[in-house]
């Protein structure tokens, strides 16, 4: 399971592990605790979540009682899509590194450049102002790396254009089947790394039988093909479940792609 341990290299020069264990859906309580804790101790130490997500709490539980070193675990968490003015991204700021009991947060971004229930609302100035909170945070260090998520070019553009500050990362929705090659190709243009949440399809991609072939073909599963094709894109996939066993097999992905199968795979055209 060596890309637990294996990184990337932030354009800042922070290292973020390559496989992160993502926690969206996984309900506060117990059970966000008791998964984000199997993570740990199964050799995640990259867990993504997010104040919208109401699960920082445990998440930041989880960490303390792994008995794991707090410089040896990366935290990523987000403010919240409908937040887009300054107060509004100091205030949850502070609540996101209260919740989380740390000193600090690895990676902290934007979850979307609209709020969830106005996709598409232009709130270009919103996130603007934002950003600028963000970056003062980051230059007091209580961030090491500071991003985006669901941002496409233009939304990138926009906020760096105003702050002369290019974003570390950018959090998208990227899997088999699911063609983000414009935003990618704008954001490793400017080494900006790429995290893939829902590198599996939210499981609905799982029983396709063209990916079931060629996971055949290379045998492993097809959610070890899902995790491994973010990979050989040169992404960062966010795996999420409950399942001890499944979090070992998501990390099981040691092996690599052939180039012409990696192109076969890119050309795949799904929902």
């Amino acid at each position: 399971m060596k890309y637990l341990k294996e990184k990337y290299v932030l354009s800042n020069g922070v290292e973020i592990p390559k496989i992160g264990f993502g926690t969206w859906q996984i309900p506060k309580g117990n059970d966000a605790y008791k998964a984000t804790l199997n993570a740990l101790n199964v050799g995640y130490i990259h867990i993504d979540t997010a104040f919208a997500y109401d699960n920082e709490f445990d998440v930041g539980r989880a960490l303390k009682d792994s008995g794991l070193k707090r410089e040896n675990v990366f935290i990523t968490s987000k403010l919240p899509s409908h937040i887009k003015d300054y107060n509004g991204a100091i205030k949850h700021m502070d609540e996101t590194i209260k919740n989380l009991s740390l000193d600090y947060v690895d990676l902290y971004l934007i979850h979307a450049p609209w709020p969830w229930n106005e996709i598409g609302k232009d709130c270009k100035e919103g996130n603007l102002e934002v950003w600028k909170a963000i970056i003062e945070y980051y230059e007091k260090g209580y961030f090491r790396a500071i991003g985006v998520s669901n941002f496409n070019k233009d939304d990138i553009k926009y906020i760096v254009d105003g702050t002369g500050f290019m974003p570390h990362v950018n959090q998208i929705k990227y899997h088999i089947g699911f063609d983000q090659s414009e935003t990618i190709k704008y954001c490793n243009e400017n080494n900006i790394l790429v995290e893939a949440y829902s590198p599996l399809g939210t499981g609905k991609i799982l029983n396709d039988r063209e990916i079931i072939n060629m996971a055949n073909k290379y045998n492993v599963t097809p959610a070890q093909l899902c995790i491994k094709f973010c990979i050989d894109n040169n992404t960062l996939p966010l795996p999420k479940t409950v399942n001890k066993n499944r979090m070992i097999e998501n990390a099981n992905v040691d092996f690599k792609i052939s180039e012409s199968d990696l192109e076969i795979l890119n050309k795949i055209q799904r929902s």
